[in-house]
C-alpha cells in the first residue's frame, strides 16, 4: 500500500491541475450536452438571410490573387531566416570554425529553398487577366 504525501511541496500544484483538468472535462461535456438540447435545427434559412441591413451578399467580382499571400509568406520566411545571422554575426569569434561551418550549411539551406521557390515560379509576378 502507497502512502500519500499530503505534505510535498508540489502537492497543491498538482490538486490544482486535476482540479483544472476535470473541471475543464465536464464544462466541455455540459456545454455541448446543453447546446445540442436547445439549439434550433432549422436555422438554414438564417444562413442565406441578410444580417441587419444592406445588399445581398454576390461574388466579388475582383478577387484578391493568392499570389499577394504567397509573396507575404516568402518574404517572412527569408526575413526570418536572415534574423538569425545576426545573433551568429556577434558571437561569430566565440563560435569558431564549428560556428562557421554551421552558418555555411544554414546559408546553403536557405538558397536552395530561395532557388526552389524561384523554380516553381513564386517569385515571377503573375498577371489578373
Amino acid at each position: 500500500m502507497t502512502h500519500m504525501d499530503f505534505a510535498h511541496p508540489y502537492f497543491g500544484a498538482f490538486l490544482i491541475m486535476v482540479i483544472s483538468t476535470v473541471s475543464f472535462i465536464m464544462t466541455t461535456v455540459l456545454a455541448r450536452f446543453v447546446s445540442r438540447k436547445l439549439a434550433r435545427l432549422d436555422t438554414e434559412k438564417l444562413k442565406t438571410a441578410i444580417y441587419e441591413c444592406g445588399p445581398e451578399a454576390i461574388k466579388q467580382p475582383n478577387a484578391i490573387s493568392a499570389q499577394f499571400y504567397l509573396m507575404a509568406l516568402l518574404f517572412i520566411l527569408f526575413d526570418v531566416e536572415i534574423i538569425f545571422m545576426f545573433p551568429w554575426a556577434i558571437d561569430f569569434k566565440i563560435l569558431g570554425w564549428f560556428g562557421f561551418a554551421e552558418m555555411l550549411i544554414f546559408i546553403l539551406l536557405l538558397t536552395i529553398g530561395f532557388v526552389y521557390a524561384w523554380k516553381k515560379g513564386a517569385l515571377t509576378w503573375h498577371s489578373m487577366k
